[in-house]
This record gives structure tokens, sequence and C-alpha cells, in this order.
């Protein structure tokens, strides 16, 4: 892995990681749904623009329509759209934490569901990162945390996890800008239904929501794409999915630099204790002669 990688996948981690923290800012002083719909309408267009200039087209295969779909709904909709509202409630760091563990989640469900096989890399990096979970959980239930808003981002998690599971390989073909901008504007449609009918549109208009609005809709809505998509072609899924570990800390970091959220040494030891999982099961998807190289 060369040092252009490196810096892209450190660039990536902390794009998307940062989302978290952009998003709390938004749902402050506007309604979470209707704003996030707002934003993938933005950066599904854009994406969907740069696509064509790509020479992309909107011929997709059936595979790629069904995960489209199913990933515009379940990613964008209900991952997203329930950490919008949860994050009301609850601090941007705990809903970056349970967001990263995602890897985890997709591990175990193809253990338990699909009967998949796991090293015993991948057994150790799923124990480990399940015990980091338990250590911040217990750290954040003993300080009040909002159970509503809890709830919800697991749920979120859960939704994502059964949309990888179910549309591995069939986004495979071609066109991956046009899909990814697809599923955004399929997000935008649901979460806008959903928030028109729902949501008191009433929004306080400041800066900090002009800023994190635009921050949230240009970088980790499209520029992180453009660099993960970049990442995968240069070095191949499985090394460029190594760089998931780095998001509990960048999130963490994020919101206490910018927010000001308080960390415990539970919550630190957690985040550590997470991100080795999340590397563990990720190094285990490597053949030994790539984990050798990488």
């Amino acid at each position: 892995m060369n040092i252009r990688a490196i810096i892209m996948g450190l660039a990536f981690a902390f794009m998307w990681s940062s989302a978290f923290t952009s998003a709390r800012v938004i749902v402050a002083y506007a309604p979470p749904m209707s704003a996030l719909s707002l934003r993938f309408f933005i950066s599904g267009a854009l994406a969907v623009i740069i696509a064509l200039f790509m020479g992309q087209s909107f011929r997709l295969t059936r595979g790629q329509w069904f995960a489209t779909i199913l990933f515009g709904i379940c990613q964008n909709g209900v991952y997203l759209g329930l950490n919008f509202i949860a994050m009301q409630t609850i601090e941007a760091s705990l809903a970056a934490i349970i967001a990263s563990t995602m890897p985890l989640l997709v591990a175990l469900a193809g253990w338990m569901v699909f009967r998949e096989k796991l090293n015993k890399m991948a057994i150790a990096g799923l124990v480990i990162g399940i015990l980091g979970v338990a250590v911040i959980m217990g750290a954040r239930l003993q300080g009040g945390v909002d159970l509503f808003g809890l709830m919800l981002c697991v749920i979120g998690a859960i939704a994502l996890t059964i949309a990888t599971l179910a549309v591995r390989g069939a986004s495979s073909g071609g066109n991956v800008m046009m899909v990814v901008g697809l599923q955004m504007l399929v997000g935008s449609l649901c979460l806008g239904l959903v928030g028109f009918t729902t949501e008191d549109l009433t929004v306080n208009w400041t800066w900090q929501l002009g800023v994190a609005f635009a921050y949230t809709t240009l970088i980790p809505g499209l520029a992180a794409t453009l660099v993960w998509f970049t990442l995968v072609n240069q070095i191949g899924m499985v090394k460029a999915s190594t760089f998931h570990f780095l998001t509990p800390f960048f999130g963490v970091a994020v919101a206490a630099v910018l927010l000001g959220e308080s960390l415990g040494v539970r919550d630190v030891i957690g985040v550590f204790i997470i991100m080795l999982g999340i590397l563990a099961v990720q190094l285990s998807k490597q053949s030994p002669r790539l984990r050798d190289t990488a």
C-alpha cells in the first residue's frame, strides 16, 4: 500500500466520521428528515452529473437496480434518517461509535445467518469489538444517555447491516457513481415524504446551519464517495475497508474538538478496543500474502 493510498484512506475515514458532528449541528436548527432529504437531493444530483461526465449511464443491471433501491431506503433512509433523529437527544460521538460497529455486525450476521466460516482472527476481532461496545455502553448508561435515541441508532445500524448482506455483489457491472447518486435520490424521496408529512418545517436560519449543511452535503456526501471509489480502484475493496477501523477514533475526536463533547476514560478505552476489533475483522478477510504486503 503506497503513501497516496494511505493518505486517501485516512481522508476517507476522517470525512465519513466527521459527518456525525455536522449532523448534530444541523438537527439543532432544522427538522432532521427534511434537512437530510435536501442534503441527499443535492448530493445525489451532483453525483449523477459527475457520473454522466464520466461516461456512465442510467442503464443499470437488475442487480444494480435492486441494490440502488434497497440501499437507498435502508442506508440513506432508515440508517441515516434514524441517526439524524437520534442526534437531537444523544451526542454525535456516541452515534459515530454505534455506526462504526457495522463491519462487526456484518461479520457476525454472516456467520449466524449464512454460516460463513470465520478464522481465528475474525472471531477474536468480534469478541474484542463486542467488549469495546460493552465498555462504552456501560459508561454511557450510567451517565444517563437517552435510551430512545440510542435505540434508533442501533436499529439504523442493523438496517444497514441487513442491506449490506442482501446486496453483496449486486452492484457489480459498472456505473458505480451513477448507482451511488441514484441511491441518494431514492433516500431523498423516502425521507422527504416522511419529513413533509410528520415534521414541523420551521428552520432556524443561522450561519452554523449553513456551514454544517454545506459541509455535510459536499464533504461526507460527495467528496468522501469519490475518494472511496478511487481508493477501491487503486488497492481493492478488502484493503480499502481496513481504514474503517479508524472511524470510531475520528468520530469521537471531531465531536470533542468542535462540539466540546466530553470523553471519559472508559469511552477512550472502549474506542480503542473497538478499533482493534474492527481492524482484526477486516484483516481476517485478506489472504496471508496480502496481509504480508499491506
